[in-house]
C-alpha cells in the first residue's frame, strides 16, 4: 500500500485533504482521535446537532482547545484548526471540504447527505450502513452520475469483507462464503431495550452508568445489524443472501471451510457466493471454540488438482475434501481505522467497497404478534427486527424496509416472525426518504425485469 507515502506527499505540498465530519458519537470519536496522528489531512470541521457535545468529544481523544476555535470552515481552512458547528448543509456546500463523513446512523438523514455531496461534488464515506442498506444501490448510481465516490467506511465489518472478497477474486479464487461473526441465539430475534443487558453480562444499573443506549445496543443483539451490514456486502460484491435470510451456524475459525461451503458438499451454504454471519455460541449457549466474534471472513473454491495441493503445502485449513479453505481477520477497529477509506477516496478517487447492484435487502420484521394501530420503534426497537431477504423476494412480498420503520402505526395486524408490508402501515408517500426508496425500488424492479 502507498497511503501513507502519498498522504505525506500532500503534507509536504500543503496540500491535505480537507474533511468534514457529520456527527460526533462513537465511530466519529475515534477516528477523531486518529485523523490528528494522520499526515497529510486536516479537519476541517464537524457538524453535530450538539456542538458542545462534539467539542467534548474532540477534548476527550486528546484535540487542544486551541484546535477548535475556528469561527467558520473558511476560517479552519486558513489556519488549519477546526470549526465545530451544527450546520451540515453549509459544511456539505463548503468549497474548503473535500470529503464528507457521514456518521450519523440515520438513514433519512444520510440519503439527504449523499444527494448534497452530488449536489455540490463533494466525496463521501457512508460510516451509515443503516442508510446504505436502505438505498445503497440507487445512491451509489447517483453519486457515480454526478461524478462524486461513494464508499463505505473501513473499519466498519462491510468494507473490510469487501477488500477480503476483492483479494481473493483479484488472486483467481471463487468466493463461496463471506461474512462476519457475532454473538447469536434464536431467541435474541425477540429481544428489547428491556431485555437486552443480561445477554451482554451487564447489569441495567452498570449500563446506564456508562451511558449505553439499550436500543443501539440490541440492535446488534437482535440480529438487525448484522442484516444491515450483509446488506450492504451483498449489494457490494454480488454474493447473494440465502433465500432464508441469515443462519448463524455456530463456527470456530479452525471451521470455516468445513461449515462455509454448499449444503451439497457437507456444508451449510444454500449456494456458492452467499453472505453469512457465524455465531460465537453454540445454541445451546456453550462458547464456540476460538470464534470469531469480532472479526470477518472470506471462504473460497481451489477447484484444480494443483490448487488443492497448494493448499496442502503451504499448511491452509481446509474442508474434508481439501477444495475449500478460508481467511479471516479476528478483530475490526471500527473508527480507528476510518482514515484508511478517507485516504483512499481523497488521493485515488477509490471507494473501499461501494452498492453495484440490489441482491439484499432488510425488511421489518415482527418480534412478537403487532396490532392494527400500534406504532413501531425501529431498529433495536420493541416491536420488528431487521431481516435478510434477497431483494426479489422483499419486491415480490412488498417488504417494509427496516430503515422506515421507525414512527409509522400499523394499520393491520401482523403475527409474530412475519414481514411488515408497506400495506401493513400508514406511511408519508411525499417523505423525502420513502420517495427516494420507492424509486430504488421501481429502477431496479425494471432492471431485475430487463435481465429476465
Amino acid at each position: 500500500m502507498n497511503l501513507h507515502r502519498m498522504l505525506q506527499q500532500r503534507a509536504a505540498r500543503g496540500a491535505p485533504i480537507r474533511v468534514g465530519l457529520i456527527g460526533a458519537g462513537k465511530f466519529g470519536s475515534m477516528y477523531l482521535s486518529q485523523i490528528r496522528r494522520t499526515p497529510g489531512m486536516h479537519l476541517v470541521g464537524v457538524a453535530d446537532l450538539s456542538p458542545p457535545r462534539a467539542k467534548a468529544s474532540l477534548r476527550r481523544v486528546g484535540w487542544p482547545a486551541a484546535a477548535l476555535g475556528a469561527r467558520s470552515l473558511a476560517d479552519a481552512a486558513k489556519k488549519g484548526t477546526t470549526h465545530v458547528h451544527d450546520d451540515t448543509f453549509a459544511m456539505i456546500a463548503s468549497p474548503h471540504v473535500d470529503v464528507v463523513i457521514d456518521a450519523t446512523g440515520h438513514p433519512a438523514a444520510g440519503i439527504a447527505h449523499v444527494l448534497a455531496c452530488c449536489e455540490h461534488g463533494k466525496h463521501i464515506v457512508m460510516v451509515n450502513v443503516e442508510a446504505d442498506a436502505l438505498a445503497g444501490p440507487l445512491l451509489a448510481r447517483k453519486a457515480r452520475e454526478a461524478g462524486i465516490v461513494y464508499s463505505l467506511a473501513y473499519g466498519d465489518q462491510p468494507a473490510l469483507i469487501c477488500e477480503m472478497v476483492d483479494w481473493a477474486r483479484t488472486a483467481g479464487f471463487e468466493v463461496v462464503a463471506a461474512g462476519k461473526g457475532t454473538k447469536y441465539l434464536p431467541e435474541y430475534h425477540a429481544s428489547t431495550p428491556a431485555t437486552v443487558w443480561p445477554h451482554y453480562g451487564i447489569s441495567p444499573e452498570d449500563a446506564k452508568a456508562g451511558g449505553m443506549n439499550p436500543q443501539m445496543f440490541n440492535s446488534f443483539l437482535d440480529g438487525t445489524k448484522s442484516a444491515i451490514e450483509m446488506a450492504a456486502v451483498a449489494n457490494a460484491t454480488g454474493l447473494a443472501p440465502a433465500p432464508q435470510g441469515l443462519e448463524f451456524p455456530p463456527c470456530g475459525v479452525d471451521d470455516l471451510a468445513q461449515v462455509l461451503r454448499p449444503a451439497s458438499d457437507g456444508g451449510r451454504l444454500h449456494h456458492r457466493g452467499q453472505v453469512e454471519v457465524i455465531s460465537s455460541v453454540e445454541r445451546d449457549g456453550r462458547p464456540v471454540f476460538r470464534d470469531l466474534r469480532w472479526g470477518v471472513y472470506v471462504t473460497f473454491a481451489g477447484d484444480s488438482d494443483y490448487v488443492r495441493r497448494c493448499f496442502r503445502e503451504y499448511g491452509l485449513v481446509t474442508d474434508k475434501s481439501g477444495n475449500y479453505t478460508a481467511m479471516y481477520k479476528p478483530y475490526h477497529l471500527i473508527g480507528l481505522e476510518l482514515g484508511i477509506s478517507v485516504a483512499s477516496v481523497g488521493l485515488r478517487n477509490e471507494p473501499t467497497g461501494a452498492p453495484e447492484m440490489w441482491h439484499g435487502d432488510v425488511v421489518a420484521t415482527a418480534k412478537r404478534d403487532l396490532k392494527a394501530g400500534e406504532t413501531l420503534d425501529g431498529e433495536g426497537g420493541f416491536t420488528v427486527y431487521g431481516k435478510l431477504m434477497p431483494a426479489a423476494d422483499s419486491l415480490a412480498v412488498g417488504g417494509l424496509p427496516l430503515g422506515l420503520a421507525h414512527g409509522v402505526t400499523l394499520e393491520r395486524a401482523v403475527k409474530a416472525g412475519q414481514p411488515v408490508r408497506w400495506t401493513d402501515v400508514a406511511f408519508d408517500a411525499n417523505a423525502p426518504a420513502v420517495k427516494f426508496r420507492r424509486e430504488m425500488e421501481r429502477v431496479f424492479a425494471k432492471g431485475k425485469r430487463r435481465a429476465k
